[in-house]
């Protein structure tokens, strides 16, 4: 365990290889249902000094969903991606400026149903840093980078049961500096903090 939490950290490529491992074998989530809108988004990591990091970005007040809000580079289905992987590496070429080519898809997580009735579909990808990002100025106020060590923070957490109709529900959060991560984007983010820590490899 000691040696899965350095390599968490300085995010080392036999780390990249053990994700990719996890990703591979266990058994995906994956929701069904015609009615529902596809989204994807990619959960982009780096190494960036001597840590491993999350790209995450804050959207303008001028998109049509989750203005202002903290969020993984991401966006709705095109059927001209074909594939949602394609959606979630075109979307963060146009949001941040992340080059296909320049991106290594690790693998998957669970997909998830979003409050504005989306289905959401999570690739993890790594890329190397620095890099040169263009933001999108409709879509994108700003870029943050923050450590997966500071998200690991247990002083960093936080939940709370909230009821959504007749339904109870867990709303998890994460904060980071002045930011707070919450709704889908901190749903996918525990999954993968969860994955990392609790590594299981069939």
């Amino acid at each position: 365990m000691q040696r899965w939490g350095r390599r968490m950290r300085y995010c080392e490529k036999d780390f990249i290889d053990q994700i990719r491992a996890i990703l591979s074998t266990r058994n995906r989530m994956v929701i069904e249902n015609p009615s529902l809108a596809r989204a994807a988004v990619l959960v982009p990591l780096f190494k960036k000094g001597e840590d491993c990091h999350i790209v995450f970005t804050k959207r303008t007040d001028t998109v049509r969903y989750h203005k202002g809000e903290i969020s993984f580079p991401g966006g709705v289905f095109d059927k001209k991606d074909l594939e949602l992987k394609r959606t979630a590496l075109r979307e963060a070429f146009e949001e941040i400026g992340l080059k296909e080519n320049d991106v290594q898809i690790i693998g998957m997580l669970d997909d998830i149903v979003t409050i504005t009735q989306f289905i959401v579909t999570p690739f993890v990808g790594f890329f190397f840093y620095p890099y040169p990002f263009e933001l999108s100025s409709i879509e994108i106020a700003e870029l943050i980078e923050v450590p997966v060590s500071s998200l690991l923070d247990e002083d960093c957490y936080s939940e709370r049961e909230i009821i959504r109709g007749t339904r109870k529900e867990i709303v998890y959060a994460y904060q980071y500096e002045s930011h707070i991560i919450w709704g889908a984007t901190a749903r996918i983010l525990k999954q993968f903090l969860d994955m990392i820590q609790h590594p299981r490899i069939a």
